[in-house]
């Protein structure tokens, strides 16, 4: 498998796409930084893994859950979520309007 590598000129490109402002000198950093880490996948991908047995946990670990339950000692009043509200009506937060288009 050949090697994947990322340029300068690529790292701009996705930045663009982002409308993340990068500097010629940030472009050379980070496409360097992302060949490292690539190198590192490339790596890992050349391991002999085939007598390993697949695993999805390792630790023994299970989650925890509890049920949903509503704890009525932290709820606010309605009047109280609205307390400090710049401004409110019928019960409610009032914020402007925002419309976008492009």
């Amino acid at each position: 498998m050949k090697a994947v590598t990322i340029s300068p000129h690529e790292v701009g490109h996705i930045a663009s796409l982002t409308k993340v402002p990068l500097a010629s000198e940030e472009e050379q950093r980070f496409a360097k930084a992302f060949n490292v880490t690539l190198a590192v996948v490339d790596k890992l991908f050349s391991i002999d893994i085939s007598s390993v047995a697949e695993t999805h946990q390792v630790t023994g670990l299970t989650n925890v859950f509890q049920e949903d339950e509503i704890d009525s000692g932290r709820m606010l009043t309605q009047e109280e979520a609205l307390a400090n509200a710049p401004r409110s009506h019928n019960g409610f937060f009032v914020v402007d309007q925002v419309i976008e288009q492009k």
